[in-house]
C-alpha cells in the first residue's frame, strides 16, 4: 500500500510503514455525521473570508524554510478554521500546512491548505483554492476545493456524488490517452527519475498543460480534464481531493495505483477514465509497453 520504506517524519511525526495511519486505511469508509459536514462548510466560510479580503491587495511574501511563499492570508486563513475545529471538536486532530500538527493518533483528523497554490494567489491569478479534508482511521472521507474568488466550492462526501456549488457532477469518459487533456502544476515539480516518466506521459496525451494548481483536480471532477499527475505533494496538497474525485467516478491514486494516506510518497495520479488511468500508471512505472 505505501510505497516508501523505512520511517517518514511529517511536521514532527513519525508515520512508518505498518503504522496506525497506514494500517486503517483499509478500514471500510464510515458514513461521514452530516454535522461535521456542516462543520467543514462553515471552515471553507471562515477562510473564503479572510482570503478575500487579501487578493490583489499589495501583501508580504515570505519565504519559508523550503523556499515556498507564505503571507497573511495563508496564516489567517489556516488559523480562522483552527480555532472553529477547537471549539467544536477539540479531540480531533488536525493537520495543516501553516501551523502544523496535533493529535494526528486521533479517529478523526482534519487536514488543511488555507491557500493551496499561493504563487497564483500572489501574482492575482484565481486557480488557488482553500482545501479541507476529513480523515477516519486514515481514510479521507470528505474533501473540499474552495475557490474564493470565482465562488466555487467542490464537495466530496463519501458515499455521496460530488458537488459543485450544490449541483452533482461527474467525471468524463476518455479511453485513450491520446485523446486526453493533462494538468500539472509545473514542470519543475518532477525531480531525479521521475522526470523522464512525466515526459513520456505528457508526449503521449492531446493537450498537455502546466499551472492549475489545485483547481485542475475539480476541472477533472467536472468533466473537463481527463488527467491531473503531480509530484512533491504534501498531504495537505492531496488529501483533500481524494473525496472529490472518486465522489465523481474518478480515481486518485499514488504513482503505483495505491490509496493515498498521510504517508503517501506525493507522487499522485488522477483519472476521470479507469482506462486512462491505468494507461499513464504504465508509463509512470516504466513500462510503455504495457497493455490495459
Amino acid at each position: 500500500m505505501i510505497s516508501w520504506s523505512g520511517t517518514r517524519r511529517l511536521w514532527g511525526v513519525e508515520i512508518a510503514p505498518g503504522s496506525v495511519h497506514n494500517r486503517r486505511m483499509t478500514d471500510p469508509a464510515p458514513s461521514c455525521p452530516e454535522t461535521l459536514v456542516a462543520l467543514a462548510l462553515r471552515l471553507a466560510d471562515a477562510a473564503r473570508t479572510v482570503i478575500r479580503g487579501y487578493f490583489r491587495q499589495p501583501v508580504t511574501v515570505h519565504d519559508k524554510a523550503d523556499a515556498s511563499p507564505v503571507t497573511v492570508a495563508d496564516r489567517e486563513a489556516e488559523a480562522a478554521m483552527r480555532r472553529l475545529i477547537e471549539e467544536a471538536a477539540p479531540d480531533h486532530g488536525i493537520f495543516g500546512e501553516e501551523y502544523g500538527a496535533v493529535r494526528t493518533d486521533a479517529d478523526w483528523v482534519w487536514v488543511l491548505d488555507p491557500v493551496d497554490g499561493t504563487k497564483a494567489f500572489i501574482t492575482g491569478k484565481p486557480s488557488f483554492g482553500t482545501l479541507i479534508a476529513l480523515l477516519h482511521h486514515g481514510k479521507p472521507v470528505l474533501g473540499i476545493i474552495d475557490q474564493a474568488i470565482l465562488d466555487e466550492r467542490w464537495l466530496g462526501v463519501t458515499g455521496r456524488p460530488t458537488t459543485l456549488n450544490g449541483a452533482p457532477i461527474r467525471v468524463r469518459a476518455c479511453p485513450d490517452l491520446a485523446l486526453a487533456s493533462l494538468y500539472a502544476t509545473a514542470p519543475e515539480m518532477f525531480h531525479g527519475a521521475d522526470v523522464a516518466p512525466w515526459e513520456a506521459l505528457r508526449a503521449a496525451v492531446k493537450l498537455p498543460r502546466y499551472g492549475a494548481d489545485c483547481y485542475a483536480y475539480g476541472l477533472l471532477a467536472a468533466g473537463f480534464v481527463d488527467l491531473v499527475v503531480e509530484a512533491s505533494l504534501q498531504p495537505y496538497d492531496y488529501l483533500p481531493l481524494v473525496a472529490i474525485v472518486e465522489g465523481a467516478g474518478g480515481l486518485l491514486t499514488d504513482w503505483q495505483g495505491s490509496r493515498l494516506g498521510l504517508g503517501s510518497d506525493g507522487r499522485v495520479v488522477a483519472a476521470g477514465d479507469a482506462r486512462c488511468h491505468q494507461t499513464a500508471l504504465a508509463i509512470l512505472g516504466g513500462r510503455t509497453g504495457a497493455t490495459v
